[in-house]
C-alpha cells in the first residue's frame, strides 16, 4: 500500500521545493525576495551555468535548504570529482543519474561525503534521476531502445541507487507509490511534473497535481513554473500551500 506522509500535507511549506529555473542571479535574488517563506529551493543547470556558486552562497546566507540539481552522469572518477567539490557547497540534495551505474553511484556518494567534510557540512543526500519526467513510454521503448515497461525501469533505477546507499530518487508522481511500496521509509522519494489543476502542463508528460502526489507517496515536490511563471508568484504559491491543508 502507498504511504501518505502526513508531515508533507501538514506542512507544505518545508515539503515543497520551488525551482529557480531562472538565467540570472539578478531574478534569482528577485524571486527569493518575493517569496520569503520559501524554505528549499532548486538550482538547476541552466541558472548554475550562469552563476556558479554565487547563487548557492546567497541562498546560504538566506538560511535556505538547497536542491543543487546538476545531474551528473559520468565515468566513476569523474562524479567523485564533480560531487566531491558539490560537497563543499553546503548543499542539502545532489542529483545523478541512476543510468551511470552502481560504480559511478558509489564513488560519486564517496565523492560528496569527502567534499562536504572539508568545508564542514553535513554530507548532501545524493538523489539519482530514474527517467526524465518529460519521457513517455513510446520514448523510452522506439528512441532509447529499452524493453522494460517505464514504471518497472524507474522501479529498477531506483533499486540501483538504493543498492549504492544513495539517499534516494527523482521519479515521476505516476511511479511514485510503487516505489514507495518497495524502497524503504528514509529512501526520499522527489516528484518533478507537479502541476497544480489549474496550471498548464508544459512539457511535463508524466505530472500529477500536489495532493495527489503527495497522496501517492512523494517526500517532496519539485514545482517550477506554476509558481515562478505566475503572474503574482506569491498568489500562485500561496494557493498550492491552501490546496494541500
Amino acid at each position: 500500500m502507498s504511504r501518505v506522509n502526513p508531515e508533507s500535507i501538514e506542512n507544505p511549506r518545508e515539503r515543497i521545493i520551488v525551482a529557480l529555473d531562472v538565467g540570472t542571479l539578478e531574478e534569482a535574488i528577485a524571486l527569493v525576495e518575493k517569496l520569503p517563506q520559501v524554505k528549499f529551493w532548486k538550482v538547476g543547470l541552466e541558472l548554475f551555468v550562469h552563476s556558479g556558486s554565487e547563487v548557492l552562497r546567497f541562498l546560504k546566507q538566506q538560511q535556505k535548504k538547497i536542491f543543487l540539481d546538476l545531474k551528473f552522469h559520468d565515468i566513476p572518477n569523474t562524479m567523485a570529482g564533480a560531487c566531491r567539490q558539490a560537497g563543499r557547497y553546503g548543499v542539502d540534495l545532489l542529483t545523478v543519474h541512476a543510468t551511470a551505474g552502481k560504480v559511478a553511484l558509489e564513488a560519486a556518494q564517496q565523492g560528496a561525503i569527502a567534499g562536504a567534510e572539508v568545508a564542514g557540512y553535513p554530507p548532501p543526500k545524493l538523489i539519482a534521476i530514474t527517467l526524465l519526467t518529460s519521457l513517455t513510454s513510446r520514448d523510452l521503448a522506439i528512441d532509447l531502445k529499452i524493453p522494460l515497461e517505464l514504471p518497472e525501469y524507474a522501479l529498477e533505477m531506483a533499486l540501483l541507487a538504493r543498492s549504492a546507499d544513495l539517499g534516494g530518487a527523482v521519479c515521476s508522481p505516476q511511479e511514485v507509490a510503487r516505489l514507495r511500496d518497495v524502497c524503504h521509509q528514509d529512501f526520499l522519494l522527489i516528484c518533478p511534473g507537479i502541476r497544480p489543476s489549474w496550471a498548464e502542463a508544459g512539457d511535463q508528460k508524466r505530472s500529477m497535481t500536489p495532493k495527489g502526489a503527495f497522496q501517492a507517496g512523494a517526500d517532496y515536490l519539485v514545482i517550477g513554473r506554476p509558481i515562478t511563471a505566475a503572474p503574482e508568484p506569491e498568489v500562485a504559491w500561496q494557493r498550492i500551500c491552501e490546496e494541500l491543508m
